[in-house]
């Protein structure tokens, strides 16, 4: 097991297309590092880099003590899951699991009890005889993970590995992962574009937009203190609200927030911190129509229209909402829940 080192890690592409932009980050030994963005944003890239199936433009990349920038993935020691699984059709799941530990001239004793631990870890020792077409989508993800497994590498790199399965299917398998993760303690770069996935498994969350790094934390420090405006909009669902400062003081909203740092243009309100009722202390008061209701199980969304702002801003309650599409809406929030941004910058004022 070892850390991974990048140290301003660039890549571009043919026409100086620029799919990475100057990434510096340390993983530490055993940490559990997610890399998230929307469609992209150069997370999967940057993990293809670090796997060596990606040249590095520019920058350095070291696992463990060695500097790997020209190295082939078979020399960096590392074990990558893949979206598609990979897995052989033609043999079973067994020689599936074995096949890159007999390339490596593994002795045949060692290969059959690697592989026999790693199937009763991950509980498919049924499973060993048949081949993947006989296989669900979730043992065939299992076997994907056995080989990566088998090799007990320094690192393991998951490239978006659940996003073919079904929703109870992802629940089970990030469960899964993340306690297989922790229990083998191995470094472990992870993939998705899924803010729930990143924000459950993650002990440090990377946020990356247009092939730079927005934001590095836990995720409780990602969501609670944003560094920036689109961080704000993709981490948490529903999204951040962003209501414009000018407005707010046209309505005489504004007037609550004087103390706000200079710059603040941008105020932004998570879903959950709006109320029907009135808190005590300092608050923010909005006035609004019930635009849409959304009834969402154990939660409701409810879609208010501010007067002037045809974007509707989102709340979220508790069970059926008490209010009626059509209906003048009054929403508070505490002034510390308030996230203070600045249009221009996109970033945190404070």
């Amino acid at each position: 097991m070892a850390s991974i080192h990048m140290d301003d890690l660039h890549k571009v592409y043919g026409g100086g297309v620029k799919a990475v932009t100057g990434v510096s980050l340390d993983i530490a030994d055993g940490e559990m590092i997610v890399l998230v963005g929307p469609s992209g944003c150069g997370k999967s890239t940057l993990l293809r880099m670090v796997a060596g199936l990606e040249t590095i433009s520019r920058g350095t990349l070291k696992i463990g003590d060695r500097v790997v920038n020209t190295l082939e993935p078979a020399e960096r020691d590392i074990a990558m899951v893949f979206q598609n699984y990979a897995l052989y059709p033609h043999m079973t799941v067994f020689n599936n699991l074995a096949y890159g530990l007999k390339n490596r001239k593994v002795p045949k004793d060692q290969i059959g009890r690697r592989v026999r631990e790693a199937a009763k870890m991950l509980e498919i020792e049924e499973y060993l005889d048949r081949k993947p077409r006989n296989l669900s989508g979730g043992q065939r993800q299992r076997v994907a993970m056995g080989r990566a497994l088998v090799r007990e590498p320094e690192a393991f790199l998951f490239d978006e590995p659940l996003s073919n399965l079904d929703a109870k299917l992802r629940v089970q398998m990030r469960v899964e992962i993340r306690q297989l993760q922790k229990r083998l303690g191995t470094t472990s770069l992870y993939v998705t574009h899924d803010q729930l996935e990143a924000l459950t498994m993650a002990d440090r969350l990377v946020v990356l937009n247009a092939g730079q790094v927005e934001q590095v934390g836990t995720p409780m420090e990602v969501f609670e203190k944003p560094a920036s405006v689109f961080v704000a909009g993709f981490i948490g669902s529903p999204a951040m609200n962003m209501l414009d400062v000018d407005y707010l003081r046209e309505t005489g909203a504004g007037d609550a927030l004087h103390g706000f740092p200079p710059g603040t243009d941008l105020i932004g309100v998570r879903p959950d911190d709006l109320s029907m009722t009135a808190p005590e202390g300092p608050h923010l008061r909005l006035s609004g129509q019930v635009a849409l209701l959304e009834p969402a199980g154990a939660e409701s969304h409810i879609y208010v229209t501010l007067g002037g702002s045809a974007q509707p801003i989102t709340v979220r309650v508790q069970g059926l909402p008490t209010v009626a599409e059509g209906a003048d809406l009054n929403l508070f929030a505490p002034l510390p829940v308030l996230h203070p941004f600045n249009r221009a910058s996109g970033l945190r004022v404070a």
